[in-house]
């Protein structure tokens, strides 16, 4: 009875996996050994052609090598069924770049399928035959592409504009020009899925060749609304760079007036240009934003590499564009149109999309207008939570730059439970960068709540923050400081004295932010910094001591208490310092020379014994840090510690001993130098761009061109790209055969998948009659690519006069499809 039943439990576990695998593939990635896949290729029936066929991809999928079953899978590839014709060219397309010896025994079959009536089988042809990288077919492959970018079917030319790059790889210098003629052709196309990928081709072929988009730019802005989405963010590039290189910077953006400031103004009408980032409603250091945002307009021009290695900040401010130009944004009608065709884009669905339309309106919409990019990039916070990462990074060079474009939506940026620490981090930026005046007393709540956050790293995060905001909003330093006076008086004694990702780092972003809070006033802290003096005791974490005593050195004469303290403090440090953690052994060294250098009248004595003391400890200390330190000290200051005070006497000491004692005075007795408005390591590469997430320039990364380095005679050296693409609107008016694309060969639910968009108006069936013996490449098209703009015709390589000529091509287009390489090709390969 348990055997019946073990049997039909079995037999129920069979059924319902068969029933599981009905309508699927998974049975294709079986043990290949179940399965001899060498008979069915054989077959007469498609069926058993196609699962053979699958099952092959479906092992290239895995990892496993089936170039063995090549002869096989060409036969196929003259298949009448259009599944199989597709599945070898998948196969083909695998092993074109991998095995192109082999791939090149296909030729003959993929010229024949270039005269397919189906557009299909001529765009697997064309890809396939791109994919053999080898340079003795490639003149013969560019006169197919250039040949299929001007096809009936709106993919054909997709694919044409797809091959260009793999072309251009090749470095085949002698066919760049009709290379980049076929690119302006494609980007005169009436489809905007043909558009989308000609300006890919673009990029990569001639990104600088800005007269292909002379004639086309007011139309290229027109249909950019509807481009595919990967598409919209290429040729957003392609048209801001052409701008700002025909056009320069508007005068009315933040850019202009960045670069303008230091600019001498002849015109008394140009109010604009005076503009500059001055204290608005926040409260907030215009000179500090004015720095930064020049600094990140600079580098969108000139590449931080070029600005940011120059010598000093004052060369980078007096630095000027030479002959720079300026447009106006209110007359320009080019740069209104590619406002106006950006602007859709703020609320497209995809965020890379809406970042680069963002950057456009950063770098040249008005400044009334840049407000903009606000709305649109908050919502993506709210709405893709995959890309909230890169969408701060960008709000944060805005939000630094221009405050006061982000600031009334200061409740945006605070943190949920769900972001992650780099998030939270970027959001604690961008609040202390727009809190204003009128809300800080509700960011400092929000703040509140973060220092109790389990996340102790971020808590610290948040103390720093509280100092940044005192910084930039001084009238709330005051209650800053007791805030954060109040944490240092908290029991640390628990935590780790040797981690800065716990309680110890919460320690130590307060006192530093105490004293950047006190380097901005220190007068009128003198009560704090004794606080801070008291609570060294209590104060175990090393950071944390290390700089409660560099604020002694720094501020030994600041009121009346503190120098009086002095005395009782160097010798507590004495007393302590063989139990000190090295850096803040260094920090009693340098305090004591500090002490020592200006002391006089009394207490001279006493610092001098307790800056021998300490310098003797310090010369036996186990650390060669801390070893060094104190020698070099010991060198520099031998006539303060024998014969009193560090005053340099030119009548009793000679010239050579002079030199320690400079020394120590520049070193030790300086004002504490403010910080470098620089900005090293703030995102100064252009928004959207990979380079501004890695903080470095990645592979490929380009800045803007020069304002105004196109001129009108450059535009005009290529006039006859746009009589070439004329006529690409459905019907093909150039010589060659015309395609009909009948409802059995090529459907009309394929003919709106393939067409990309284009509403099929691309694949209505032209009249005439369909010759099939006709080729596809004519020796009149060969004639006709290499002639140049003035109509003279271009010498011809040799290579190519042998392999376009009429008799190989008849040969090649009569020939059923075989395994052996045509004489002329072998021929080719052997020289």
């Amino acid at each position: 009875m348990f055997t019946q039943f073990g049997a039909t439990a079995d037999s129920l576990s069979k059924a319902s996996t068969l029933m599981f695998r009905i309508g699927t593939d998974a049975h294709l990635y079986d043990d290949p050994e179940d399965v001899n896949i060498a008979p069915l290729l054989d077959s007469k029936f498609d069926s058993e052609k196609c699962e053979a066929l699958k099952r092959l991809l479906a092992l290239i999928a895995q990892g496993f090598d089936v170039s063995n079953f090549f002869p096989q899978v060409v036969k196929n590839v003259a298949s009448q069924s259009l599944e199989v014709k597709k599945l070898v060219y998948l196969y083909l397309l695998h092993y074109a770049e991998k095995r192109p010896n082999e791939a090149l025994l296909s030729i003959n079959s993929f010229q024949k399928d270039l005269g397919d009536t189906n557009p299909l089988v001529r765009a697997w042809a064309l890809r396939t035959m791109a994919g053999i990288r080898l340079h003795v077919i490639a003149p013969l492959v560019l006169v197919a592409v250039g040949k299929c970018a001007k096809d009936t079917a709106v993919y054909v030319r997709k694919c044409a504009a797809n091959a260009l790059p793999k072309l251009h790889d090749l470095h085949l210098e002698e066919n760049s020009s009709m290379i980049e003629e076929i690119v302006g052709t494609l980007l005169s196309d009436s489809s905007p899925g043909v558009v989308g990928a000609a300006a890919a081709a673009f990029t990569s072929v001639c990104p600088n060749n800005y007269s292909l988009i002379g004639r086309k730019y007011r139309r290229l802005c027109e249909i950019l609304p509807d481009v595919e989405d990967w598409g919209q963010i290429v040729l957003i590039g392609i048209l801001l760079r052409y701008a700002i290189a025909r056009h320069g910077l508007v005068k009315e953006s933040i850019m202009f007036s960045l670069h303008g400031r230091e600019r001498p103004h002849s015109e008394k009408d140009d109010s604009d240009d005076d503009f500059a980032l001055k204290n608005d409603a926040s409260g907030t250091s215009g000179k500090y934003d004015s720095d930064l945002a020049r600094t990140i307009s600079r580098c969108y021009i000139e590449g931080p590499d070029e600005y940011l290695s120059r010598t000093s900040y004052a060369n980078r401010i007096s630095f000027e564009f030479s002959g720079a130009k300026f447009t106006s944004g209110r007359s320009n009608d080019e740069v209104k149109i590619l406002l106006q065709g950006t602007s859709p884009l703020l609320w497209s669905n995809n965020s890379a999309v809406v970042v680069a339309a963002a950057g456009v309106h950063w770098i040249m919409a008005p400044r009334e207008e840049v407000k903009r990019i606000v709305k649109p990039l908050l919502f993506l916070l709210r709405s893709s939570s995959t890309s909230k990462y890169v969408v701060l990074c960008n709000i944060q060079v805005f939000a630094k730059a221009m405050p006061s474009l982000f600031s009334p939506y200061f409740e945006d940026f605070f943190v949920v439970s769900s972001d992650s620490y780099q998030i939270k981090a970027l959001k604690l930026e961008i609040i202390c960068s727009i809190a204003t005046d009128s809300s800080i007393s509700s960011i400092f709540k929000e703040f509140q709540d973060y220092i109790r956050d389990p996340d102790r790293r971020f808590a610290a995060d948040a103390v720093a923050a509280i100092g940044l905001c005192a910084k930039q909003i001084p009238n709330m330093a005051r209650t800053c400081l007791e805030g954060l006076l109040a944490l240092t008086r908290q029991d640390f004694s628990t935590c780790d004295s040797g981690s800065t990702n716990g309680e110890a780092g919460i320690l130590i972003q307060a006192i530093v932010s105490i004293k950047s809070i006190i380097a901005q006033d220190p007068p009128t802290h003198e009560k704090v910094v004794i606080q801070l003096v008291r609570s060294l005791d209590s104060i175990k974490v090393p950071a944390a001591r290390a700089t409660i005593i560099w604020m002694i050195g720094e501020y030994r004469n600041l009121g009346e208490i503190i120098p009086r303290m002095l005395t009782i403090v160097l010798k507590y440090l004495a007393w302590s310092f063989t139990s000190e953690a090295l850096e803040t052994k260094l920090q009693i060294l340098n305090t004591t020379v500090k002490v020592l250098s200006g002391a006089k009248g009394e207490e001279m004595q006493t610092f001098k014994k307790l800056g021998s003391y300490v310098i003797e400890l310090a010369d036996c200390d186990l650390n060669y840090d801390v070893r060094d330190r104190a020698r070099f000290l010991k060198k520099l200051l031998p006539c303060s510690l024998d014969h009193g005070e560090l005053e340099v006497d030119t009548n009793c000491l000679p010239k050579q001993q002079d030199l320690p004692q400079v020394l120590v005075k520049c070193m030790f007795q300086g004002q504490a130098k403010q910080p470098s408005p620089e900005t090293m390591d703030y995102r100064v590469y252009l928004p959207g761009s990979l380079s501004q997430i890695v903080l470095h320039a990645a592979p490929g990364y380009e800045p803007l061109p020069k304002p105004c380095s196109i001129l009108d005679h450059e535009l005009d050296t290529n006039h006859g790209v746009d009589t070439l693409g004329e006529g690409v609107d459905g019907t093909d008016s150039l010589s060659g055969s015309s395609y009909e694309e009948s409802a059995s060969d090529y459907s009309s639910e394929q003919s709106m998948t393939v067409s990309s968009g284009d509403g099929g108006s691309d694949e209505t069936s032209s009249t005439g009659e369909v010759d099939n013996t006709d080729p596809l490449i004519q020796l009149s098209d060969t004639g006709d690519a290499n002639q140049n703009q003035n109509g003279a015709p271009q010498s011809a390589s040799t290579d190519l006069e042998e392999l376009m000529s009429k008799r190989s091509l008849e040969t090649w287009l009569g020939e059923q499809p075989g395994l052996s390489i045509p004489k002329h090709v072998r021929t080719k390969s052997t020289l």
